[in-house]
């Protein structure tokens, strides 16, 4: 574990909002050139949207699907190497002994994959009259906490739904993150009602900075992102948020924030133990 004092307290943080297109080789090849670009701009921490090879469909998750490593997670190797940045690929469908993920993997600057997160909770929501939507159908869940360190801080991956289980970002908090960075794509019903909600809810209740990157929105697309990539500081205030367009989103990380918000609340002594839990039933 990298020890708070010999941390470095400061770091960018990149968010690419990449339009997503039906042409992997073209969402590879732009996705790479944006990252390139935040290195230029100084970013440490680079994100990519979930699902940032392949529309986002159950209908495109078998006919994108890769294994890891494979085409895209060579080229997100790649690049990081060749940007020196802690990429965070965002997600694609993975292909594993015959069962489909969505799956973020992690590289650092030497382009060794540091962490493979799939999707804990797979998105499958009712929502009459306006969205219906079933991972379940094609994808399995993932079993395993994603986290991995860096020389500012360690920080923890969720993608997408796993922002609404305020359960896995305190186990997150727990294993001592002071980031949380969750790849995702709300939509036009989820999104206007929960996104910035749920970010600052978990930015408050762990004191952590919390960072989403959603694709650009298309709505053209047979499903459409809400875009608005964000970051959230640990006192649940909006540093950085895109509109909807293709972009990149970059906010200055002072981990000193966390440690000022967390004597002056000091609410992880406070907790009542005695009374009640949230524990990882694994490592």
């Amino acid at each position: 574990m990298v020890l708070p004092g010999r941390a470095m307290a400061t770091f960018r943080l990149a968010l690419i909002q990449l339009q997503v297109s039906s042409v992997k080789s073209d969402n590879l090849t732009r996705a790479c050139g944006l990252v390139r670009k935040a290195a230029t701009q100084g970013a440490n921490i680079v994100s990519l949207p979930e699902c940032f090879n392949s529309p986002y469909g159950t209908n495109y998750f078998p006919e994108y699907a890769e294994k890891i490593p494979g085409e895209s997670t060579q080229k997100l190797s790649e690049v990081a190497k060749e940007c020196s940045v802690y990429l965070i690929g965002g997600s694609i469908p993975e292909e594993d002994s015959g069962k489909l993920y969505n799956t973020c993997a992690v590289f650092g600057p030497d382009g060794a994959l540091l962490v493979k997160h799939r999707k804990l909770h797979l998105f499958d929501i009712d929502v009459p009259g306006k969205i219906t939507f079933q991972e379940s159908k094609t994808l399995s869940p993932g079993d395993s906490f994603s986290t991995f360190e860096t020389p500012y801080c360690r920080v923890g991956v969720g993608i997408c739904y796993d922002l609404r289980f305020a359960e896995l970002a305190q186990v997150y908090a727990q294993k001592g993150c002071q980031l949380l960075v969750y790849p995702g794509a709300f939509n036009l019903t989820t999104g206007p009602a929960h996104w910035e909600l749920l970010q600052r809810g978990r930015a408050v209740d762990n004191q952590v900075y919390v960072a989403t990157a959603s694709p650009a929105r298309d709505d053209k697309a047979s499903y459409v992102a809400w875009g608005h990539s964000t970051v959230v500081n640990p006192w649940g205030e909006v540093l950085a948020k895109a509109g909807t367009e293709e972009t990149i989103v970059y906010s200055d990380i002072d981990l000193k924030k966390v440690a000022e918000i967390r004597q002056q609340i000091p609410i992880f002594s406070q907790k009542r133990s005695d009374l009640y839990a949230v524990e990882a039933k694994k490592p």
